[in-house]
């Protein structure tokens, strides 16, 4: 797993690309990303799979914020990103969310 940030110059924002292995989603049909961003919405961003089994997604986000985020495994396995910045319980308190600093 991985997070590439790349800050834009003409404007307060980051793209963030999300990066998955074929290890960590192993036979997947389908990975998403969801988080504070999307308001944690499946459906809104997918993770591509590449010829080699890895999945990624590339997302502009507004710099000087913290986001949460997890990614979704065929609709029902939720896992953390071993390279997130830090982790922080979520609202529910059943478990961590990763987070990606950009503040």
């Amino acid at each position: 797993m991985s997070l590439t940030k790349k800050y834009l110059k003409n404007k307060p924002a980051c793209k963030i690309t999300f990066e998955l292995p074929k290890e960590a989603a192993e036979n997947a049909a389908q990975v998403e990303l969801l988080g504070d961003f999307n308001e944690w919405k499946a459906g809104v961003n997918p993770l591509i799979k590449d010829k080699n089994g890895n999945f990624s997604v590339t997302v502009e986000l507004v710099a000087a914020q913290d986001y949460q985020f997890r990614y979704l495994i065929d609709g029902h396995i939720w896992i953390n990103d071993w390279d997130a910045d830090r982790y922080e319980f979520n609202p529910a308190g059943n478990c961590e969310n990763s987070v990606v600093a950009l503040s």
